[in-house]
């Protein structure tokens, strides 16, 4: 019998990924897209906006009873992040993170501030009054840190996003380790929780409050994908999959009232997030994760540019064709335009210009570093 380690063991002690060299996950990409899908659904169709002429809930009358719901793409989002960013931080250092987070996350971003901030200040200023600061506020990504608002309302997510970034970024420069992995997705989302009911503002922002057991029970769900027949990353997967049904459904449930005309109890909401899980959980866990279907991959591609242009751009395309056709036959055309969109934007900005600049972010925090590290 052998005596047990007085040490956690590393990130790189662990066993290799359950499929070296594969690209991506597949069926991710795909429930991505289904996610940014569920998404722009909802912004045409449910939500309060004022590009019908009269009220959505009369444009679509039942239809936006069953697209209200799409908001809950956004959770899923959050629990796909969380099982995308512990694996993609996995086993690297600080700036080889850092960098792939900036490369992946910027030049779409900063495009599709300038295309929608030209939309609102010069096309169509009356959709949403908007400044040039706004707009050059935008493009660092910390604009809600100066009390700025968002140029697209989708940007608030982005925000939430770079907070869990940095989060992971600061845990890396500590120590990543399995033992702390477990520790901080068990610990982070209720003394986030405790922290927004205590009225601890400003800690309560920093840990995400509304949504980290989403973040942390994705982290949970890439544990279990390497360690299937522990016990305690399921454990700490099923805490916060508990305390997203109680406590980040009931915030959805309210974001969604609040922007459109359908009540959506806790009781649904509870199970809105629970099948948020399940659905991330069917694509990694089980054998949906060996498909390698090129379909996939290319709508996985398209996910973020589209949600990122969406909303603004696809108001706009069916203010201006309305009038003319059937309300059914405006929402494709504008789908059709904001899909076009970001199929331009990923292949003229992300595909030119990813993978350069991930190259020189990392390697300018290489060379930063080198004289701290090495005097």
């Amino acid at each position: 019998m052998t005596s047990a380690p007085t040490t956690a063991p590393s990130i790189r002690d662990l066993p290799p990924d359950p499929q070296p060299g594969a690209p991506r996950f597949a069926a991710l990409d795909a429930l991505r897209f289904f996610a940014a899908a569920a998404v722009v659904l909802h912004h045409f169709t449910a939500r309060a906006n004022p590009s019908w002429g009269i009220p959505v809930n009369e444009a679509f009358p039942t239809f936006h009873t069953y697209t209200a719901w799409g908001a809950f793409g956004v959770d899923l989002f959050f629990v796909i992040s969380g099982f995308v960013i512990l694996m993609t931080s996995w086993g690297r250092d600080v700036p080889a993170f850092v960098s792939s987070r900036v490369s992946r996350l910027f030049p779409a971003f900063w495009v599709c501030v300038l295309l929608s901030g030209f939309l609102l200040v010069v096309l169509w200023p009356e959709g949403k009054p908007m400044t040039l600061t706004q707009v050059a506020a935008n493009l660092t990504m910390m604009h809600p840190a100066i009390g700025m608002g968002h140029v697209d309302g989708v940007y608030w997510t982005l925000w939430a996003e770079l907070r869990f970034y940095v989060l992971i970024a600061v845990f890396m420069a500590i120590g990543m380790t399995r033992a702390r992995i477990l520790a901080f997705a068990l610990l982070w989302p209720p003394v986030a929780a405790i922290a927004d009911r205590s009225g601890a503002d400003f800690l309560a922002t920093v840990l995400i409050s509304d949504y980290a057991p989403l973040f942390a029970g994705g982290m949970m769900l890439f544990l279990v994908l390497r360690e299937p027949r522990s016990l305690v990353p399921w454990l700490v997967l099923g805490s916060n999959v508990l305390l997203g049904m109680a406590w980040s459904g009931g915030h959805s449930a309210w974001r969604i009232e609040q922007t459109t005309s359908v009540p959506i109890g806790q009781t649904s909401a509870s199970i809105a997030i629970v099948v948020c899980f399940a659905l991330v959980a069917v694509a990694v866990l089980t054998p949906l994760k060996r498909i390698s279907w090129r379909w996939m991959t290319t709508l996985g591609a398209l996910t973020y540019p589209l949600y990122l242009i969406h909303e603004y751009w696809g108001w706009w395309f069916i203010r201006n064709v309305h009038a003319y056709v059937p309300s059914y036959v405006a929402l494709g055309i504008a789908i059709a335009a904001v899909l076009l969109m970001a199929w331009l934007i990923n292949r003229f900005v992300e595909r030119p210009f990813a993978r350069p600049l991930r190259r020189a972010v990392e390697r300018s925090l290489r060379s930063t570093a080198s004289p701290l590290t090495n005097p």
